[in-house]
């Protein structure tokens, strides 16, 4: 551990998805927990800082904006060459964000061994996909040699923090006792089917309220799971209609909210709301399973050989017959 200035200035780099940035905000707990005095700042991709927006520790969030990559990244290489930081962390193993943290001008630059530009770090630490490792684990391993031994030893959930205008926004939908679906993911095969979404709001009280989750992209989909299920009131499309936060902020006062293993899962785990979620392709021993205290995860029963088929999901069954996921009853999420 080197010697910082008073009070330290770093800067956490995480410009993959909107999970991952989530997921992010734990180290951002940690080293405010350990050394509350230091300047905070984060860099992120473009579409990704309104998670951020109204953080209590942070002090900047600085955006790369990918459609105007090597531009935008030349314009935040220079930002980030004038701000005298104590240190660099980078969460990410890719070889742009690496190229960043090697030409930063920071006094301590920390990452990933597996980034290509690893050897040029100051410090290089592994990067291990083991069972009962939460990703949060791995972004918390990158802190020991910034924080005094031992100060970084516990996990810390990631932590969202909605506005009191956030809350505000949607305290008209929980007039009633309510659910949140978010039924859709990037990945094809991290994704439920849409039958059987349809067959658990089927399945649920009558009641409660079902409110459907997700990006305005999602619209369409969360539509024909309505109309695919029976139930004829009592249920709401919010896809595109909530900013991250508000969902955020709706997600946390829920009975209980179904997640695919994507961003959803990881609202939930910063709010510390009710999860199930529905692992199909992948596993939680990747890292990426639920942290909120009442929380379960849901699988196949049968034994698949081909299961995980890859770490981060694709876009179609290789094998063509998706069993993961086909063979998971809405009775099981219930």
């Amino acid at each position: 551990m080197i010697t910082v200035t008073n009070p330290p200035r770093f800067l956490i780099i995480q410009t993959a998805f909107i999970g991952d940035v989530i997921l992010a905000t734990a180290v951002l707990e940690q080293l405010h927990q350990t050394r509350p005095d230091a300047r905070l700042d984060v860099l992120v991709r473009k579409g990704n800082e309104g998670l951020l927006q109204g953080h209590p520790f942070l002090n900047e969030v600085l955006v790369w904006d990918k459609k105007k990559k090597y531009k935008s990244l030349w314009q935040v290489l220079q930002r980030i060459r004038t701000e005298p930081y104590d240190a660099i962390v980078n969460l990410q193993r890719f070889g742009t964000t690496g190229l960043l943290t090697a030409l930063s001008n920071a006094r301590m630059t920390i990452g990933f061994d597996k980034n290509p530009f690893s050897r040029f770090f100051t410090y290089a630490l592994p990067h291990h996909i083991l069972p009962d490792v939460h990703e949060v684990d791995r972004n918390r391993s990158l802190l020991d040699p910034l924080l005094p031994q031992g100060a970084a030893s516990s996990r810390v959930r990631p932590k969202l923090y909605p506005s009191a205008q956030d809350y505000d926004s949607i305290r008209g939908y929980q007039s009633t006792s309510y659910v949140c679906i978010a039924p859709t993911s990037v990945w094809y095969t991290k994704q439920y089917p849409a039958e059987g979404w349809a067959e658990l709001i089927d399945e649920l009280p009558t009641d409660t309220t079902v409110y459907l989750m997700g990006a305005p992209s999602d619209a369409a989909a969360c539509d024909a799971i309505i109309a695919q299920s029976g139930r004829k009131k009592g249920v709401e499309n919010l896809a595109g209609k909530l900013k991250l936060l508000q969902s955020a902020a709706l997600m946390q006062g829920a009975v209980m909210n179904y997640v695919n293993d994507s961003a959803p899962l990881h609202l939930c785990s910063a709010m510390n709301a009710p999860t199930t979620a529905v692992f199909c392709s992948t596993v939680p021993e990747f890292g990426f399973g639920p942290l909120a205290d009442q929380s379960r995860t849901v699988g196949t029963p049968e034994p698949l050989d081909c299961r995980p088929c890859t770490l981060h999901g694709r876009s179609g069954c290789p094998l063509g017959h998706y069993r993961c996921a086909y063979s998971i009853q809405p009775k099981q999420l219930l």
